[in-house]
């Protein structure tokens, strides 16, 4: 385990840069910050989703919750991989867990017919609001890879996670039996 923080201001950083894991210090704005802090926000956006599943108290979420639980744990590695340049912590089986877990929830559902907006509930808010900033992460990751080398696990992991997500979000719907809100081409002017 690294080190433990027993002060947490440090004023290290007061300049505008901050440390890596590997004892660097780059400019609070780098690629590498920008996406460590993008994967952050999702991992606390995630603790949020799981919170509102929580509330619901609907036993058919509990797999749900499992997964998610589960898998924050690896987006702070995530986190962590991206702090230490050339560290690799994320593998090709973390991204094969997702695509079967996202392959047993896709089937019970119904097939796409229309674009999907975020809404119904906040619940199902929440669920797309992470989904979004996963995308996000994913594209701050992906700044990062023109810049320097990024494990392409990496890469792969938050592009399932959010495809993983928006399904949720549709089982969210089905499992409290809420309408999706599908979207509406806007009727032409006369």
């Amino acid at each position: 385990m690294g080190k433990r923080l027993s002060k947490i201001y440090t004023r290290t950083g007061d300049a505008g840069s901050t440390g890596l894991g590997d004892g660097t210090r780059v400019n609070k704005i780098h690629p590498r910050i920008e996406a460590i802090g993008d994967v952050d926000e999702l991992n606390s956006h995630l603790g949020l989703l799981i919170e509102s599943m929580k509330i619901e108290n609907n036993p058919l979420f509990s797999p749900i919750i499992q997964f998610l639980s589960d898998h924050q744990h690896r987006i702070f590695d995530l986190g962590g991989e991206l702090s230490i340049p050339g560290y690799t912590l994320m593998k090709t089986h973390h991204v094969e867990a997702i695509e079967s877990f996202l392959d047993e929830l896709n089937a019970g559902l119904e097939p796409l017919a229309n674009f999907i907006l975020p809404g119904g509930s906040v619940l199902i808010s929440q669920c797309h609001l992470t989904r979004s900033i996963c995308r996000r992460a994913e594209r701050r990751v992906l700044t990062l890879a023109d810049a320097e080398t990024v494990n392409p696990a990496s890469l792969k992991f938050l592009n399932r996670f959010s495809d993983c997500l928006f399904v949720i979000a549709r089982c969210c719907a089905k499992r409290t039996q809420i309408p999706e809100v599908l979207w509406q081409k806007e009727a032409p002017l006369d």
